[in-house]
């Protein structure tokens, strides 16, 4: 209404103007009643108006339903279209695509789950736990804990999603996996498993008893160097061939005792023993078998080892990436403690029947003579 009443005050007086000047008042005039009808509108923004123009005033967002549906500011719009314009048409195309589609936040870039472990190597102390572990991980489908966990013997009553906390992130595709040696002499632990998944495939890693009870051994007296003689701990009567089976470094040994245990709860076909002997002279076979056990293709070969003569024992290659090869730490590989040969065949003379027994379980003799 405003507007009508200035043009009929304004009309008697312009045929005195000259045509221009008429152009450029009627352009005014227009200006005016858009800015009495769309007070708000995005022609000419405030200075210093941070709201986007799709935020604004009813009459603005019906003229913006034309137009695109994102916000943007004048400014925007108007750099968009002179780059845009500089563009091949299959480039607008693409580069239309990637504006549209907003970009994830950089705190929500982490991919995978941690899930509870598909497998796990439950055993045994100072039978190549350790080496497995590492080469095994090698391969792109398997993601493992890097410690020892001891949630199913000592931190059980943590609780699983503790338990799940500790496991990497893992895609649907990749293998979780966890090592604890201690965990196949302990008898608690085929039960809480099973609890937890009865799927659960497991690793256990065996070695001459003899063998692994002298490396057990050797390690416990680099941290206490008072400890007895290994002939004190191994025999209650040396000179009758009386072995103690309480000591933990035999009885470890007992394969064939602790796999009764497990299999209560598991079926063998679910349980892969590794040879640790053929782990230190044929890596890559133990490996492909380990791959075939878990479902992987087989990736990790005979081309990621070479065999460490100052350890005695298989080293990975040095990948690409790294200046050095890996090798297992200083304890292993470690030289044993000289063990009198008398007591050495007293301890064969007593394990022989438990690794007959054992062979028997698992279908496969290890020859540990």
């Amino acid at each position: 209404m405003a507007c009508v009443l200035l043009l009929s005050r304004l009309l008697p007086f312009s045929h005195r103007l000259r045509g221009t000047s008429v152009c450029l008042l009627s352009l005014f005039l227009s200006y005016l009643c858009y800015c009495a009808l769309f007070p708000d509108s995005t022609v000419m923004p405030k200075s210093g108006d941070p709201t986007p123009s799709c935020e604004r005033a009813d009459g603005a967002k019906r003229l913006l339903q034309r137009s695109v549906s994102s916000c943007v500011s004048p400014l925007d719009a108007r750099t968009s279209s002179v780059e845009a314009s500089r563009l091949k048409p299959d480039q607008r195309a693409r580069s239309s695509v990637h504006t549209d589609t907003p970009s994830p936040p950089m705190s929500n870039l982490k991919f995978g789950n941690k899930k509870l472990p598909n497998a796990i190597i439950v055993g045994v102390k100072k039978g190549g736990t350790r080496a497995v572990l590492e080469f095994i991980r090698i391969h792109p489908d398997v993601r493992a804990a890097g410690t020892e966990t001891h949630f199913f013997d000592r931190n059980y009553d943590r609780g699983l999603e503790w338990y799940r906390g500790l496991m990497p992130r893992t895609l649907e595709s990749q293998i979780t996996m966890e090592k604890t040696p201690s965990y196949f002499v302990t008898k608690e632990t085929p039960h809480r498993i099973s609890a937890m998944s009865q799927d659960t495939k497991l690793i256990v890693v065996v070695r001459d008893p003899v063998t692994r009870a002298i490396s057990d051994y050797t390690q416990t007296l680099s941290k206490t160097p008072d400890l007895p003689s290994f002939q004190e701990l191994a025999f209650r009567n040396q000179s009758l061939g009386i072995v103690d089976m309480s000591w933990n470094a035999i009885r470890i040994g007992l394969y064939a005792l602790h796999l009764e245990n497990w299999l209560r709860y598991f079926p063998l076909a679910q349980i892969h023993f590794v040879s640790g002997e053929r782990l230190i002279t044929d890596p890559a076979g133990e490996l492909a078998r380990v791959q075939d056990f878990l479902g992987l293709k087989r990736i990790v070969t005979d081309k990621h080892f070479y065999f460490n003569r100052t350890k005695g024992f298989p080293c990975l290659k040095k990948p690409e990436s790294s200046g050095s090869p890996r090798c297992l730490g200083k304890s292993k590989g470690r030289t044993h403690v000289q063990i009198d040969r008398d007591a050495i065949e007293q301890l064969r003379d007593f394990y022989r029947p438990h690794n007959v027994k054992f062979y028997e379980m698992v279908g496969h003799d290890f020859k540990w003579e």
